[in-house]
């Protein structure tokens, strides 16, 4: 290993001396070969054309993406995990270490203190009485203050931070952040108590005790990377350059789980991040991470790669419930923890501004905002959204109010949550808030009373409205994310007290809080079977996962039955984990072959040699691909079935004993599914291979449907994989890509439908390309009073009737040259009239940005300069209008008899085109009754 190491740091080193100025910030060699270094422009196109680089990516910011929850776990008491598995909390988890990958941790917090000794699974006094196998070190920091640095004990044997990404952002760290591993914001605290936070720890907020809290594996080991730091912006706490560097420090420390609590992309495999979590679990660290919070949208899911553990977040069984009762005898029923307040004035946050302040930010209740000439004594109401919750409670106090009616608005988000106010508070959901405000609008002098919050059991678990769901966009719907679902609401942890006004607890609430709890009970897990892999360990969760509550009803989402496309496979039921009967696991081989066929890996320099099918005749070519439904996983989706499919799995006997499965099929609603084997007999450590069939019958198109496949024994062991799939009438790739001013491409089309398959091409319509020159700084655009400025540009498009499509655009490579931290935003209306009416926006971070739109309409697209790390630029809007056939693009066969669920190839060839340019088209595909069942957009760089 060392003297590969050393060959990589020769190559890297060698590739280095190619770019005279090049300043290296990290180098990687365990996770990812590579490095990240400092470049200008000029640079950076040597780099990229330096002979052994195979791939550059620009450094990205990321953002951050328990009393109770042990109790609703099933780990506590007598039958409970601890001491069922490990004969009691104070062993749970030894001889694990768990790796935090997130903002530090507060070391004087009583979740963090040292474990008695001596310890059962033994010690290593080199390591901070560590556990055996871990090499990591105790980085104390280097803060000019020696108190901001930070000792590590036996529970916390590793402590290191990475800055160096962050400080050179746009976006560095506030003044008063820790040059150390210590925790300022309080998420990385949080995080890591859940996972294996001390047993037993009392807790208190605001001077209120709240109970004793657990982490998931108390007696696990923490390791801590700080790499998330307090900046100006709550949604840039990280750096792409940091976040790899602590993934690969943290593998090369030998740490069992990872937990990453961090934003992460929903569209690709291979980005850094994904790919430094590829090498980890290869190296056999089980990753957790969190799904996104942008939820409840479909395909907001991110951290979409299958060798790593989504999370999803949901609700546990304690709530706590306020009231307020108005002036006209109305009960508003609420959450809230706070206490009583006697019957008061009530006034409406927007209409007391501070002087200074919009109303806007008055009726979000932002700091500074609330004149307090007029809040003085009285209850304020507060709208929901953009700061905070906990932050307008504050706003309330410093403008002199003593209570706070929190609101909903009506398209806004769905959940209410007893947050720990610093005023008594009640928070309502919209409906309930739309009656406040015709209180507040039809009373002169209105007034209420606020109950004191009590604690209640309430029917758990019920998926959180934040948390991001599927389809998966990065799989096309071929891999079921999230994998699984975990407590995720009103969570209360540790904290940094610089950033929760003095509290060394607090309640958050998240998937970042859902993922730890995995993490952890990933740990326990490990630490009975410390030679299962980390596709194992999720495959025992998810095979074993709850689709009920607490009632016995299905989980709930928004007032109706959730799907796989909200919790994966369930929700975690840990103490089923440990003995799950079989699992169905996979290795590296088969996770680069997924991303072969994904069409991602091929995007790396070198990928498309690694996806070329092997030729063992002369010990050549790459490891081939699959189809991505194929993965060996314990879910089953299908994101385009067009007829008929079938997938591969295989399951392996972890068990102890040799045991006969029987399947038992659930297909889903329009659909029929076999399975080839009926039974499956296995010894401990054999392996069943078998075939699933799944065909449409009369599933509804472009909608999915649901259903399992479980495998039962006859000792009483249930095996259960989700299967969920969308019926399409064809499958088709949306989009491909091609080169040269002669050239073709092959599609490959598979029908849902026997017949006549048709095939038109049109013309390739060039870029039309406008460039606006935008400035940073200012307000930014309002979708509801659309103008330009010196952020905001206008791009005006009519769309003729006759053609087919058009398209509006912006690209990350337009902006190399100035560096990271571009980012643009598109909105586009449609001109009716006098009117502009708004149609939707693309505004995802960075600058990758797209809308396509239908023909025999004008548009008018305004592009906002979100940010960018210089003063002023040209942003180039690329703009295409697609029009019908042309001589320039055709297709072969135009016509072929088809058979459902069977494929073929349709080939597109242009020529002629222009060099330098950029050209848009499209394939369309038709039934024979000449009703359009598909298209492929193509994208050609001539």
């Amino acid at each position: 290993m060392q003297a590969y190491e050393g060959y990589l740091a020769q190559a890297q080193e060698s590739v280095l001396t190619k770019v005279p100025g090049a300043d290296k910030i990290y180098s990687y060699d365990t996770t990812f070969n590579g490095f990240a270094v400092k470049l200008t422009a000029t640079e950076a196109t040597a780099m990229a054309k330096t002979n052994g680089v195979t791939n550059m990516w620009k450094n990205e910011l990321h953002a951050p993406d328990t009393s109770s929850t042990p109790d609703f776990l099933g780990l506590t008491g007598a039958n409970g995990v601890w001491e069922t598995q490990y004969g009691g909390d104070e062993n749970a988890g030894s001889g694990v270490v768990v790796g935090i990958v997130d903002s530090g941790y507060w070391p004087e917090n009583p979740s963090f203190a040292p474990l008695p000794e001596p310890r059962p699974e033994g010690e290593d006094e080199a390591v901070y009485g560590g556990a055996r196998g871990f090499t990591g070190t105790c980085d104390q920091g280097s803060d000019e203050d020696p108190t901001a640095n930070v000792e590590c004990n036996n529970k916390v044997i590793g402590a290191r931070y990475f800055g160096e990404g962050i400080k050179a952002s746009s976006t560095p760290p506030v003044e008063g952040e820790f040059d150390s591993p210590r925790d300022f914001g309080g998420h990385g605290s949080h995080t890591a108590s859940t996972a294996a936070g001390n047993h037993g720890v009392d807790a208190s907020i605001d001077g209120t005790p709240v109970g004793k809290i657990s982490g998931m594996a108390p007696a696990a080991r923490l390791s801590i990377y700080k790499a998330c730091w307090e900046t100006i912006d709550p949604d840039a706490c990280a750096t792409t350059v940091d976040l790899v560097a602590a993934i690969e420090q943290a593998t090369t420390d030998g740490v069992d789980v990872i937990n990453y609590s961090i934003s992460g992309s929903s569209t690709y495999v291979v980005d850094p991040v994904e790919i430094a979590f590829l090498n980890a679990a290869a190296a056999g660290v089980f990753v957790a991470a969190s799904a996104g919070n942008s939820g409840p949208g479909a395909s907001t899911v991110a951290h979409n790669s299958p060798w790593l553990t989504t999370v999803a977040a949901s609700t546990h069984d304690r709530d706590f419930q306020a009231a307020a009762l108005l002036g006209d005898g109305q009960k508003l029923t609420g959450a809230g923890r706070g206490a009583a307040l006697p019957s008061t004035d009530v006034v409406l946050a927007k209409d007391i501004p501070a002087a200074g302040a919009s109303a806007s930010d008055a009726n979000l209740c932002v700091i500074g905002a609330l004149d307090p000439a007029k809040a003085a004594g009285k209850i304020v109401a507060c709208q929901r959204g953009v700061n905070a919750r906990t932050d307008k409670s504050i706003a309330v106090k410093q403008a002199g109010g003593v209570g706070m009616i929190q609101f909903n608005v009506p398209g806004g988000a769905a959940d209410i949550a007893a947050d720990f106010q610093v005023v008594p508070s009640v928070h309502v959901n919209a409906a309930t808030g739309t009656k406040l405000l015709n209180y507040l609008k039809s009373t002169k002098t209105p007034t209420a009373s606020l109950e004191a919050g009590k604690q209640v059991s309430k029917r758990a678990p019920e998926m959180a409205g934040f948390s991001s769901a599927g389809p998966a966009n990065a799989g096309g719907g071929d891999l079921l994310k999230p994998d699984i679902t975990a407590p995720g609401v009103d969570v209360i942890a540790a904290v940094a007290p610089p950033g929760n006004n003095g509290n060394n607890y607090s309640s958050y609430q998240g998937t970042s809080m859902s993922s730890p709890h995995i993490a952890g009970l990933a740990a326990l897990i490990i630490g009975k079977h410390p030679d299962w892999s980390p596709m194992a360990v999720k495959s025992a969760m998810m095979t074993t996962a709850s689709q009920t509550d607490n009632t016995g009803k299905p989980i709930q989402r928004g007032g109706h039955n959730a799907t796989p496309l909200d919790f994966g496979a369930g929700h975690v039921a840990i103490a089923k984990a440990f003995d799950p009967g079989l699992v169905y696991d996979s290795n590296p081989v088969e996770w680069v072959q997924y991303a072969c066929g994904l069409g991602q890996w091929q995007l790396l320099q070198g990928g498309a040699e690694m996806c070329a099918e092997p030729d063992p005749e002369s010990n050549s070519g790459g490891v081939g691909s699959i189809d991505p439904s194929d993965l060996n996983y314990a879910s089953i989706s299908v994101g385009d079935l067009a007829g008929k499919q079938t997938v591969t799995r295989t399951v392996t006997n972890v068990g102890t004993k040799t045991e006969t499965y029987f399947a038992t099929i659930e297909a889903p609603a329009g659909t029929k599914v076999s399975v080839d084997k009926q039974s499956i007999t296995l010894r401990p450590g054999a392996s069943a291979t078998f075939k699933v069939t799944i065909t449409r019958t009369t599933a509804a198109l472009e909608q999915y449907s649901f259903g399992s496949l479980t495998w039962r024994s006859l000792k009483g062991k249930t095996v259960r994989s989700p299967i969920a799939v969308r019926s399409v009438a064809l499958s088709a790739p949306a989009e491909a890509t091609g080169t040269g001013t002669d050239g073709s491409v092959k599609l490959s089309v598979k029908p849902g439908f026997s017949g006549t398959l048709k095939s038109v091409a049109t013309a390739l319509a060039p870029d039309q390309a406008a460039t606006l020159p935008l400035k940073t700084g200012g307000e930014g655009f309002d979708p509801a009073n659309p103008a330009t400025s010196d952020r905001v540009g206008k791009v005006e498009l009519s769309v003729p009737d006759d053609a087919v499509f058009a398209r509006f655009s912006t690209a990350n490579a337009d902006f190399a040259q100035y560096g990271e931290g571009t980012d643009v935003d598109l909105f586009v209306f449609q001109k009716v009239g006098d009117e502009l009416v708004y149609l939707g926006n693309s505004a995802a971070g960075g600058s990758d940005e797209s809308v396509t739109l239908p023909a025999g309409a004008d548009y008018v697209l305004f592009v906002d300069l979100y940010a960018a790390p210089v003063a002023s630029l040209d942003v180039p809007v690329h703009t295409w209008v697609v029009g019908g056939e042309g001589a320039d693009l055709t297709v072969n066969p135009a016509s072929a008899k088809v058979t459902t669920g069977t494929a073929v190839d349709v080939t597109a060839s242009w020529t002629g085109l222009q060099a330098d340019g950029n050209y848009l088209g499209a394939v369309f595909y038709l039934d024979g009754a000449n009703e359009q069942v598909g298209y492929t957009v193509l994208n050609v760089t001539s």
